[in-house]
């Protein structure tokens, strides 16, 4: 397991309180006038700070290798973001094989201060974390580990390891159901998604979740799970009480890209009415009708391979990180319009909107 590991300069942490306090109270972000998005940039090692309603980018933050998925912590105040020596961008799919030669001594979770724009610490996660979420009293972090097919569990109040589950194979997707008891984690070689009991982390459930599913949104009571199926074209839905299948949700989009439609990311709107998807290579952005659960409009043209997805505090406007277009577009929901794209060069990958 690796340590805690401060960024030189920052000095060791002498207590747990300590650390709280650095990693999770930090002053907000109070540069910009506007809240700010924050989106990784896998190729470059940072996370971009942009200013959404000037379209530009106003900080770049190194923050180490191949950051791929970033959340914001409760407060506002700070930045978790997944880094991992694996580069992303080389996976082929199922048949990926890991390179002997990668050093995975430095992945973990960065912990960006975002008051001061910088990576104040790294937390452990085990060998290539791509997806993390955290529960909902704050007090720990789980994140899928590529390469060995586990779910590491991190204690954020000491920094330290937890423990470990054993999932699917490739795991990405992770998502702690509201009520904080159950964390589901997607395995995309696998079809399925591993239930993990958040105290003993022991696997009470695995259940069918499409050829290869990716990402994992609740709905906010926690009783249906929305699992994103990108080779089948699909949002799988998932009973998340009794841990079975329900259907899915065909995904289309109004101007057909040659590849078709590749779902990825999600963001589930602030009154839980409507689904968001991300389309990969498809260009573009699903809206779903959770009631009916029907996709009701394609929003085309947002950029090349979208893969991140957030949104501001009101829903209002949608935020998507481009990978091979090398930007994040600016969405506006009532019309369904891309208002703005901000390039930010490299290959964004993940995306966080501060409240």
């Amino acid at each position: 397991m690796h340590a805690l590991r401060p960024v030189r300069g920052v000095g060791a942490w002498s207590s747990m309180a300590t650390l709280v306090a650095f990693a999770c109270g930090c002053s907000r972000d109070r540069k910009g006038a506007v809240p700010l998005v924050y989106a990784s940039d896998e190729e470059s090692g940072a996370v971009v700070a942009i200013d959404p309603s000037r379209a530009v980018a106003v900080a770049r933050i190194p923050v180490g290798s191949h950051p791929r998925e970033v959340n914001m912590s409760r407060d506002g105040a700070c930045l978790y973001v997944a880094l991992s020596a694996s580069p992303a961008t080389r996976r082929t799919g199922p048949s990926f094989d890991e390179p002997e030669r990668l050093d995975h001594s430095t992945d973990g979770i960065g912990v960006v201060d975002l008051a001061k724009r910088e990576l104040v610490m790294t937390l452990p996660s085990g060998p290539d974390p791509a997806g993390f979420d955290i529960t909902p009293d704050g007090r720990t972090l789980f994140a899928s580990n590529g390469v060995t097919a586990r779910l590491s569990a991190v204690d954020l109040l000491s920094g330290k390891m937890r423990g470990a589950a054993t999932v699917g194979v490739e795991p990405e997707g992770v998502a702690v159901r509201p009520d904080g008891k159950v964390v589901f984690v997607a395995s995309e070689h696998d079809g399925e998604v591993s239930v993990v009991d958040v105290t003993t982390l022991a696997v009470t459930s695995h259940i069918p979740a499409g050829r290869r599913p990716r990402t994992i949104v609740f709905s906010p009571d926690g009783a249906t799970a929305f699992v994103t199926d990108e080779a089948g074209a699909r949002v799988m839905v998932l009973d998340a009480v009794h841990f079975a299948p329900l259907g899915d949700i065909p995904v289309h989009e109004d101007s057909p890209m040659p590849s078709g439609p590749r779902p990825m990311g999600e963001a589930l709107s602030p009154d839980g009415k409507l689904l968001y998807v991300t389309c990969g290579r498809g260009g573009s952005v699903a809206v779903i009708d959770v009631a009916t659960r029907k996709q009701v409009r394609s929003i085309d043209g947002v950029g090349d391979r979208p893969w991140g997805i957030a949104q501001s505090a009101d829903g209002a406007v949608l935020f998507t990180a481009n990978g091979t277009s090398h930007d994040v577009s600016v969405v506006d929901v009532a019309s369904g319009n891309v208002e703005r794209r901000v390039t930010i060069g490299g290959a964004p990958w993940g995306i966080a909107a501060a409240k």
